[in-house]
């Protein structure tokens, strides 16, 4: 059973985790999970995915509010019935996998899938159908890991810039309200999960303030390489120490 805090230098690179994947999710969209999911189960692997998923509705919550006007509701009803699927599927995966050594594995290899969709370049027509589809399998992913973006980002590549992010934001922030609810019917988050999100949440407000003026100007593609070059090294070194 985890502590209910980890020590101070293992918070210190926690929040800075929490702070890089906030600030890319705000300008792309997409990546909290992926620079925060990884660099977590390195650092303070008793704390997944609870803690991720609860600072992770913040995050999303945050980031919707501040493109809210740029919101297409007409797309978000399959996308929710798709995630909502998605993560009872994977609340029944964590009952079996949360707090054993196979976790971080998983998380790693997750992770690296993630990086792979991205990379790839797929595209898929925007449709309720494809909407449901990308959700059910974000809802699988970001349940387990934080990470629900890429299947979402495949449906929402040839959408214009802000569109595109502002929505994928909403999804975010359903989907972990969603991953958390399924979890906590599943009895995998505790206390401990709760407070050490309590202490990293700061850390959200604060970085979405700073990226602001960074919103306008800076495009998804300029970070993405940064994101993803740091998501998946982190992810391979988990993988590595999980199997050696």
């Amino acid at each position: 059973m985890a502590e209910l805090l980890p020590g101070v230098g293992v918070w210190l690179a926690c929040l800075v985790a929490v702070a890089v994947g906030t600030g890319v999710q705000r300008l792309a969209g997409q990546g909290y999970g992926m620079v925060a999911a990884p660099m977590l189960a390195l650092l303070a692997p008793d704390y997944l995915p609870g803690t991720v998923l609860l600072v992770g509705l913040c995050v999303g919550a945050g980031a919707f509010l501040a493109d809210r006007s740029s919101v297409v509701v007409r797309d978000l009803p399959p996308g929710f019935a798709g995630r909502a699927l998605g993560a009872a599927i994977a609340a029944w995966i964590a009952t079996r996998v949360v707090g054993t050594p196979a976790l971080p594995l998983v998380t790693g290899l997750l992770v690296w899938f993630a990086v792979g969709l991205t990379l790839l370049g797929l595209r898929l027509p925007l449709t309720p159908p494809t909407l449901f589809g990308a959700g059910t399998v974000a809802g699988v992913m970001g349940t387990l890991t934080g990470i629900g973006a890429p299947p979402m980002a495949i449906v929402y590549a040839e959408v214009e810039t802000r569109r595109s992010a502002a929505t994928q934001n909403v999804f975010f922030a359903f989907g972990m309200a969603v991953s958390i609810a399924a979890l906590l019917l599943a009895g995998v988050i505790g206390l401990s999960h709760l407070a050490f999100a309590l202490t990293l949440a700061p850390a959200v407000p604060v970085t979405l303030w700073l990226v602001r003026p960074l919103a306008a100007r800076v495009a998804r593609r300029a970070i993405r390489p940064w994101a993803l070059g740091l998501a998946a090294t982190a992810a391979g070194v988990l993988i590595v120490r999980s199997l050696f």
